[in-house]
C-alpha cells in the first residue's frame, strides 16, 4: 500500500520574465524563465495555509534547473563571442595608435590578430581610415563595440597626431570598457593570450616604444591581471619563441 501525504508544503510558481542564458548545468545557451513563487502548507494535497515566499529563481526550460539570478551575469555564448571579438579590435587599435603604422610587419600582424578574432574581412586599409578617425575626431576609438570595421574604406596613418593622445584618457576608458566586463569571465590564460596579441603586434617593428608600453599596461590593468604579470608577459612576448 501506498502511503498518503497527509501534510506538505507546495510550491506556486509564477513567471515574471523570460529570456537566453548560459545554463551552468547544461553548459551551453538555453532559454530561461525568471520565476517567483508562494510556498502554501497543504493537508492531503489540498493548498491551504501561505508559508512565504519562494525565489525568484532563474529556470532553465531545457534542464528545469533552479539557479540564483546571479547566473544571468554569465554572458550566453554568442555574447561572450561579440565581447572577446571587441576586445582584440579594441586592444589593436591602442597600440597602433600607440606605436604608429608605418612598419609593414605592425600592419600585417594587426590585420592578422583581427581577422583571427572573427573580422574576416578586415584589410589594413580599414584599420587605418578607423585610426584616422580616431585622430581627427573625439579620441575614442570608433566601432570598438559595435564592429564597425564595415564603416570604413580606406585611407593611411602614420605616428600618432593630430589631436590622438594614445595613452590619455580617453583611450584608457575606451580600453576599460571593452576589457573590464570580459575579463571575470576569461580564464587566466586567455586574459594572458589577449594582452599578448597586443604585444606581438607592438613587437613586430621592434622594441616597445614608451608609449606601446603604457598601453599594453593598461590593457594588464583592465584583464585584471596583476602589475608583476604584465611585466612578466610583456617580457616573455619579446623573447623569440
Amino acid at each position: 500500500m501506498h502511503k498518503l501525504a497527509v501534510m506538505g508544503v507546495r510550491t506556486s510558481w509564477r513567471t515574471v520574465a523570460d529570456g537566453e542564458f548560459f545554463c551552468p548545468e547544461c553548459g551551453g545557451d538555453r532559454n530561461y524563465l525568471r520565476r517567483t513563487g508562494r510556498r502554501r502548507l497543504t493537508v492531503l494535497g489540498v493548498p491551504l495555509l501561505p508559508r512565504g515566499t519562494a525565489g525568484p529563481v532563474v529556470e532553465c526550460s531545457a534542464c528545469r534547473g533552479h539557479f540564483a539570478l546571479d547566473a544571468l551575469d554569465h554572458p550566453t555564448t554568442t555574447r561572450f563571442s561579440a565581447m572577446l571579438r571587441d576586445a582584440v579590435h579594441t586592444v589593436t587599435l591602442a597600440v597602433l595608435a600607440a606605436g604608429g603604422t608605418a612598419s609593414p610587419g605592425v600592419r600585417g600582424t594587426a590585420v592578422g590578430t583581427v581577422r583571427a578574432a572573427g573580422f574576416a574581412d578586415c584589410t589594413e586599409d580599414q584599420l587605418l581610415t578607423l585610426l584616422a578617425a580616431l585622430a581627427a575626431d573625439t579620441g575614442r576609438l570608433p566601432g570598438a563595440h559595435d564592429g564597425a570595421l564595415s564603416r570604413a574604406a580606406s585611407g593611411s596613418a602614420g605616428r600618432p597626431g593630430g589631436g590622438l593622445d594614445p595613452c590619455g584618457t580617453a583611450l584608457a576608458i575606451e580600453l576599460h570598457e571593452a576589457l573590464e566586463p570580459l575579463a571575470p569571465h576569461l580564464a587566466p590564460a586567455g586574459r594572458e593570450s589577449l594582452l599578448l596579441q597586443g604585444a606581438r603586434i607592438a613587437l613586430a617593428d621592434g622594441p616597445y616604444l614608451p608609449s606601446e608600453r603604457e598601453v599594453l599596461t593598461t590593457v594588464g590593468a583592465a584583464l585584471l591581471l596583476c602589475p608583476d604579470d604584465t611585466a612578466r608577459l610583456l617580457a616573455a612576448a619579446r623573447t623569440p619563441s
